[in-house]
């Protein structure tokens, strides 16, 4: 009986004992958005109250959502700032009454705006004064806004991206539990950051731990064990499947459904036409070095040239005297530790929830496709394409058809060039 226990069993044992472990974790609930400090939501709403260059002080701004309501004032510059909890559409309005007798609103319905924070945790709301006001961004500046928010985004899935091509590229296992590997990053990083108030650069760091050991586990428990029996890679990638919907069900259930505001309080930041913070800032530097430390563990370190050598035949890596188990291993752990990094920034900028990795997940395939598969740098370039393109097309449809646009990119492309942007042709049979 005890033979039994041993191998594939115990690690799969393991890996549900970690997870019934964060349960026991979170078996009390953090403070609701309404008992929480304003200063510590994670999504902000700001602007300028002026008329003819003259700031217009004292004014009562009220953001609303549902039930929830948030307002201030307007400083001795005009300027006005609401934290809030929560993504979505809000309601921004003007207290009529508190707009000062030599002001006047451009219209009469001015006073109600509204501030779209469904796409990103920044949103700048404008109100006209005077008769003669007009107050619109020009096309230039919402194209450079839309280009940097795609850049931002394509950053982030490139990260991920270049993890599933990793692992694709050594095992030619399509991973479909992948996106669940980004949500563990944002729910670990709002377990250890915003739960147990850790510093956000310990919390940051022991939640990519805790992504990589999971990595490890998987492979350890159930993707190994599967090779040894050679199992097909269709069949893996429908074990992958469901292994994935377990682990995403898994994660609501520890996790709860609720959005987890994770960064705190940012800084707004204003380059030319681009309202920004200090936390997107931030992630894209590290999305870059996390990029260039890919590049140079794949192309300068005995691991990595192996790894690349792997990739392009296990069979003849070993008979060199490559260990491919060996490698196959070390891919998981960086593969994981990559995602869980993507994870923890996405979450940083747009929050988490349990859903969040399944969401991105075809985009993250529609990244490695067009790149190439099995080509990281094609998953880098494949995924900043997909990025842009899901922005900078805000500009001309409606922003819930943004995902569409990058799939309709990725089907032109691929009929054009099927083996990618940076993929090279193979003959089958």
């Amino acid at each position: 009986m005890n033979r039994l226990l041993k191998g594939p069993a115990r690690a799969i044992g393991a890996l549900i004992a970690g997870f019934l472990i964060f349960a026991g974790l979170l078996t009390a609930s953090p403070a609701s958005a309404a008992d929480a400090d304003p200063s510590t939501f994670a999504y902000t709403i700001a602007g300028t109250l002026q008329q003819d260059d003259t700031p217009i002080t004292g004014v009562t701004i009220i953001a609303s959502k549902d039930a929830e309501k948030f307002e201030t004032k307007s400083d001795e510059f005009g300027e006005w700032t609401i934290m809030v909890p929560t993504d979505g559409i809000w309601k921004v309005e003007l207290d009529t009454t508190t707009i000062p007798k030599e002001f006047n609103l451009a219209n009469k319905d001015g006073a109600v705006n509204e501030a779209d924070l469904s796409q990103t945790d920044f949103a700048a709301v404008l109100f006209k004064f005077g008769t003669d006001v007009v107050v619109k961004q020009s096309f230039t500046d919402q194209l450079l806004v839309r280009v940097f928010a795609g850049f931002n985004f394509g950053l982030m899935l490139a990260i991920a991206a270049i993890g599933i091509t990793l692992i694709y590229g050594t095992t030619g296992l399509n991973n479909f539990a992948h996106g669940e590997m980004v949500t563990l990053g944002a729910m670990m990083m709002w377990l250890f950051y915003s739960f147990f108030q850790w510093n956000i650069l310990v919390a940051g760091l022991v939640a990519v731990a805790a992504v990589t050991a999971f990595g490890w586990a998987q492979d350890a428990g159930i993707w190994k064990p599967l090779r040894k029996r050679r199992l097909g890679l269709n069949q893996m990638m429908i074990v992958s499947i469901g292994f994935g919907i377990v682990a995403r069900y898994l994660i609501l259930l520890f996790f709860a459904g609720d959005t987890k505001d994770i960064s705190g309080a940012a800084t707004v930041i204003q380059l030319g036409p681009i309202f920004t913070s200090d936390v997107t800032l931030v992630s894209m530097v590290i999305s870059v070095l996390a990029l260039l430390g890919v590049a140079y563990f794949l192309t300068r370190t005995r691991i990595g040239k192996a790894t690349r050598a792997v990739s392009d035949n296990s069979s003849l890596a070993a008979s060199t005297g490559i260990d491919v188990e060996r490698i196959i291993r070390i891919v998981w752990v960086v593969a994981a530790a990559l995602t869980g990094l993507a994870g923890v920034l996405y979450g940083l900028q747009f929050q988490g929830n349990w859903s969040m990795g399944y969401d991105i997940l075809l985009l993250l395939f529609a990244a490695v496709t067009l790149g190439g598969l099995g080509a990281p740098l094609g998953a880098a370039v494949g995924a900043l394409i997909i990025g842009m393109v899901v922005e900078v097309s805000t500009l001309f449809m409606p922003s819930e058809l943004k995902y569409v646009s990058a799939l309709l990119i990725l089907i032109v492309i691929l009929v054009v060039r099927p083996q990618g942007v940076l993929g090279k042709k193979q003959r089958i049979g």
